[in-house]
């Protein structure tokens, strides 16, 4: 008997999974799949499950196409199915021809004697996703943007560095398709969220870009967010941003930026890791202080790097750059509301801005 394994989130099924474990199981005569559990997708794609466990289980049992269902037996963001390979000892292992981790798959493969087979996507179904099939459900209008605080650059997963953090914050007002209130090459993350307002992969569009997932991973999560530096998106910690409120404020460069065409410059990463480790420890503790200390240096780096000097704000405590600098908008934060609403009514090309969370009762 010829035994062929799949394994994938599978957080929403649809049609385009169905095809996918029809061509699997016309490789052999068995076919496994293994679903992410809760933990593995949290870990993998940094939300939380669309539906328990159990109902995922029951679902995929119910497809003709699948002979054992399994899920998750390893803590781990690709290869969560090791246990279960070393069990059912499949003869092939089939993943599509977009799975980001082809070559890692295929080195696996052969430490355990298993084929590998990549299945083209088939086109007679207009494409779809889970990404999409989530907005279409929460009928996504409007989304936020976002501003960096500090660890930029260590969301880029040929950049990420252990033990790093990347720190960011939602923001309103919101944008729609019809309606955009910023400058467009900002530094806002606008690429990510023009993706996610059309029922595109967010992080893959990101990714294809060579840039890194900290834009769709903040404009869907909402809230101020501290991620673990690495190739997906893990958050660290959320918490409402609400202490946040009246201290921000956004000024225009006059130019526009293009992340892509400066990922590989030369700065220094030790210096992105301190302020990253210390605006995560800001955000843990509501620590205002200490989130304008990891701001101060972020742009101390983004100096180092070249960037011009920001023109300086009267009652500012701190400024940077934001996204991949070097043009865009620039970041000011203010001891207080009314410090932030004079600095705004007296400069022209500014914008207040509010941190923004979805619902601040589920953190």
């Amino acid at each position: 008997m010829k035994r062929v394994f799949v394994s994938g989130t599978y957080d929403v099924i649809h049609a385009g999974h169905i095809q996918f474990f029809e061509d699997a199981k016309a490789l052999g005569d068995h076919l496994t799949v293994c679903f992410a559990s809760d933990d593995v997708l949290m870990m993998y794609k940094g939300r939380k499950p669309s539906m328990p466990e159990d109902n995922k289980r029951k679902l995929l049992e119910s497809i003709k196409y699948i002979d054992q269902v399994v899920m998750s037996s390893n803590p781990h963001p690709i290869f969560d199915f090791v246990d279960h390979i070393k069990t059912t000892k499949p003869n092939i292992l089939a993943v599509t021809d977009d799975d980001r981790h082809i070559d890692k798959k295929r080195e696996f493969c052969k430490k355990y004697s298993i084929e590998l087979v990549i299945l083209p996507k088939r086109n007679l179904l207009t494409r779809t996703s889970t990404t999409q099939v989530r907005n279409n459900i929460k009928g996504i209008t409007q989304v936020p943007l976002r501003v960096d605080f500090a660890g930029g650059w260590l969301d880029v997963p040929k950049l990420s560095k252990k033990g790093g953090y990347i720190v960011n914050c939602a923001i309103s007002p919101l944008v729609s398709l019809d309606k955009w209130p910023y400058e467009k090459g900002a530094g806002l993350g606008g690429s990510a969220a023009f993706a996610i307002l059309e029922a595109k992969n967010g992080s893959r569009s990101e990714l294809n870009l060579g840039v890194g997932w900290q834009d769709p991973a903040i404009i869907e999560e909402t809230g101020l967010c501290v991620w673990r530096s690495g190739k997906i998106p893990i958050l660290d910690f959320k918490t409402d941003p609400e202490w946040l409120n009246g201290r921000m404020m956004i000024l225009w460069s006059g130019k526009t930026h293009s992340t892509p065409n400066i990922v590989d410059k030369r700065r220094d990463y030790k210096m992105i890791l301190r302020a990253g480790k210390i605006a995560m420890n800001a955000v843990k503790t509501g620590d205002f202080s200490k989130l304008c200390r990891a701001i101060k240096l972020s742009y101390a780096i983004q100096i180092k790097e070249g960037m011009d000097e920001v023109p300086k704000v009267k009652g500012s405590k701190a400024w940077k750059y934001l996204g991949g600098g070097h043009g865009g908008y620039i970041l000011y934060l203010f001891q207080n509301r009314k410090a932030r609403d004079i600095a705004a009514a007296t400069m022209s090309g500014t914008k207040a801005i509010e941190p923004y969370i979805r619902n601040p009762f589920v953190l």
